[in-house]
């Protein structure tokens, strides 16, 4: 079944970001990509046990908001799931060595994400 899988975070400031979710929720940060200022974090749930992953990075437009991203099985599956449902979804995009994304667009004009893992992904 698809499920969340990743939430990411825009931000003005990174450090005063990651500062922030740290302290309030027990979030740790760490940077994946040497080259890039994007920090990848981990959460616990209630009872102490992994939660949703997420990612945190710069914000690349003005009003840019958090992107919940739903794991499913084929992403061309659900692009086409999507847009005959009413809804609008980009082609897929790589994220070398990790999988797939696409962002889509809700008969009600929320976006949301959805991702496909593989890490052979070029």
């Amino acid at each position: 079944m698809a499920t969340f899988v990743h939430i990411d975070i825009p931000t003005e400031d990174l450090e005063r970001s990651k500062k922030f979710y740290s302290e309030l929720f027990d979030w740790t940060f760490e940077k994946p990509f040497p080259d890039m200022d994007y920090y990848i974090f981990t959460t616990k749930d209630l009872e102490g046990n992994e939660g949703i992953a997420g990612g945190m990075g710069n914000r690349e437009e003005p009003g840019q908001g958090v992107t919940n991203f739903i794991g499913v099985p084929s992403l061309n599956e659900y692009i086409k799931k999507i847009k005959d449902a009413g809804g609008q979804a980009s082609e897929p995009m790589p994220v070398p060595g990790w999988g797939y994304l696409s962002m889509c667009e809700d008969t009600e004009g929320n976006i949301f994400g959805i991702w496909e893992e593989d890490p052979d992904a070029k």
